[in-house]
């Protein structure tokens, strides 16, 4: 199979409780199983692009007083023809809040080289920060083209308790299951509620107790993915289904 080559881009266990019913596909046509692919060296040439897709971070946008810093990805990624990408870009705050502006033309920079089918933002916004993050993320979805998803990660609790996701521009918001701080619930429903009802995020050191059926699962990995992490994914995902 051919392959494209991106060399220039340079614990515990959580208990799910309740039942849940057929969710709505916010990716209609994507793989239910989507590696994500942090800054490191990734081949994952071996993947099914039936069977999974990939995530990977195209750069991360740093704010400080001094201003904006963006870090584009520099870490070799391989992929198989065929598989369908998520550009995601990472925000981490440390100062105070810059304008939109500067931030929205970070993130098209990050992902217009390589192009991503959909992009994913991933921001553990404070709630001093939720207001700017919502503005944020309608300047983004209306600079991006009408056929890009936008997507972004969430905090368990943003699914489970509050309801300002629902008025964002974003066809899915993926529930972060993994290294969750203290006031994060330890016990989590399959969240019935758009836009936190299509998706799941888990990580390969901290597997749930159950998976819900028919979710599209984001998984990290601590170590780079080789084929037998891989399949033990896809066998994983394929028991939910």
């Amino acid at each position: 199979m051919g392959s494209m080559n991106w060399f220039a881009i340079g614990a515990g266990l959580l208990c799910l409780s309740g039942a849940s019913q057929a969710p709505r596909d916010p990716l209609p046509g994507w793989p239910r199983l989507m590696l994500w692919a942090w800054e490191r060296p990734e081949n994952l040439e071996f993947l099914d692009p039936h069977s999974a897709g990939v995530a990977y971070l195209a750069g991360t946008i740093t704010w400080r007083d001094d201003g904006v810093t963006f870090h584009p990805r520099l870490q070799p990624l391989r992929v198989s023809l065929g598989t369908r990408i998520v550009a995601v870009v990472r925000l981490e705050s440390r100062g105070e809040l810059p304008a939109t502006a500067q931030v929205v033309g970070q993130i098209l920079r990050a992902v217009s080289s390589p192009a991503g089918e959909a992009v994913q933002i991933d921001f553990d916004a404070r709630q001093s920060e939720r207001q700017w993050y919502a503005a944020l993320l309608r300047a983004v979805r209306e600079r991006l083209p009408a056929h890009i998803p936008l997507t972004i990660t969430a905090l368990a609790s943003w699914c489970q308790s509050d309801r300002w996701l629902q008025d964002l521009p974003v066809q899915d918001a993926v529930p972060m299951l993994f290294r969750m701080g203290s006031n994060e619930p330890r016990q989590v429903r399959a969240f019935q509620t758009p836009p936190c009802d299509g998706s799941w995020g888990i990580a390969t050191d901290e597997m749930p107790s159950a998976l819900p059926r028919g979710r599209r699962i984001f998984v990290f990995s601590p170590r780079p993915w080789d084929e037998g992490s891989y399949r033990a994914m896809v066998r994983l995902v394929a028991r939910s289904q």
